[in-house]
């Protein structure tokens, strides 16, 4: 991406001489163990350690994914100090505080300390779902756009305003991708939750047809996910031979839901562009549907790539280099698991 793009979507400080910024960022908010290191300008990758927890069968047990995480610490060090032959170039270490699961967290957190002061270089707090939305706006080039946020454990509308991210509309209860995966999960279908680049809901969904009768919840620009998960058991316990009708039926009313309550956003807000970011953004189903939207609508539509729609240590590594370039950094001691940080809670010094 070149200089000027980026100079156009962030409020960057010009620095003095011709050395670049460079930041290592720690992620391990849910199952990946994601450590990363960028430098700007210009805006490179330096390293992209990924270490992701897939589990045989269940969900994210916290002791088993803490006790993975720890074991790949070693691997990803290696891996960034493989290619940062020099760890005096890193400027400041950033790490996700939250929102997350605590003990996946304090992994991080605990790697981000020993690090901050090894090295002696500042440390960066980073929000989980802010650092989805950087990653995702710097490869869309979009200044202000309606952001759909989704992923396992958010499903967000949210928009920038007046130094902070503002939520316009979310889910009431669980988010799209805790419907998807506990659905395919208490069905026997999934783990693992994607094959092929799919979900284990779109393949069963294939050969499905839609079933009338299920709750669909929209409230304004809020929706609500629990009902519709509980019918879909519930269905499936008094009818089982109807699995491909049932996967069918129930991605059709959380997408849709999703879709109205971004329609309805569109239009309270006046957006005229769109950035759909988060795990499930990688979904090409759903893509394709925010793709019809927008062209209906005539605004600007972008998705974050499939390469950081998960999470991943690079995000961290950018947001923190934005944070650093406005002195947003913490004592070591300060840096503590924050499991339920909102996105509002957090100011944004780099937009314009």
């Amino acid at each position: 991406m070149e200089n000027a793009d980026i100079q156009n979507l962030y409020n960057l400080p010009q620095r003095r001489g011709s050395e670049p910024i460079t930041v290592l960022g720690i992620e391990s908010t849910a199952h990946t163990l994601g450590v990363g290191v960028v430098s700007y300008p210009p805006f490179k990758v330096l390293v992209d350690a990924r270490f992701k927890y897939n589990p045989i069968k269940g969900g994210l047990h916290p002791r088993l994914v803490t006790e993975f995480m720890v074991s790949s610490v070693d691997k990803a060090l290696k891996e960034v100090f493989s290619e940062i032959s020099d760890p005096s170039a890193i400027d400041g270490i950033a790490v996700a505080l939250g929102p997350g699961i605590g003990p996946q967290l304090r992994v991080g957190i605990t790697l981000a300390r020993a690090l901050s002061l090894s090295l002696r270089k500042p440390l960066i707090p980073v929000n989980h779902a802010v650092a989805h939305i950087e990653i995702g706006r710097l490869e869309c080039k979009l200044q202000d756009p309606l952001i759909v946020y989704i992923s396992g454990g958010n499903t967000q509308l949210i928009v920038y305003k007046e130094g902070k991210y503002r939520v316009v509309g979310e889910t009431l209860d669980i988010a799209l991708g805790n419907l998807l995966d506990t659905f395919a999960r208490e069905t026997g279908i999934s783990p693992p939750y994607i094959v092929n680049g799919k979900h284990a809901i779109d393949i069963c969904a294939e050969k499905g047809s839609f079933i009338k009768g299920f709750p669909y919840t929209v409230k304004g620009q809020d929706i609500s996910y629990s009902g519709l998960l509980t019918a879909s058991l519930s269905h499936l316990k008094n009818s089982p031979g109807s699995l491909y009708d049932v996967c069918y039926t129930l991605r059709e009313i959380a997408f849709t839901e999703l879709l109205e309550a971004t329609e309805r956003a569109l239009s309270s807000t006046g957006k005229e562009s769109l950035l759909m970011v988060g795990g499930v953004a990688a979904n090409d189903y759903l893509h394709n549907k925010y793709k019809a939207l927008s062209e209906e609508r005539g605004i600007k539509y972008c998705r974050v790539s499939k390469k950081y729609a998960g999470d991943n240590g690079v995000m961290i590594a950018w947001t923190g280099l934005l944070g650093l370039a406005h002195g947003v950094t913490i004592p070591v001691e300060a840096a503590v698991a924050r499991q339920r940080w909102r996105i509002t809670e957090v100011d944004i010094p780099w937009i314009y």
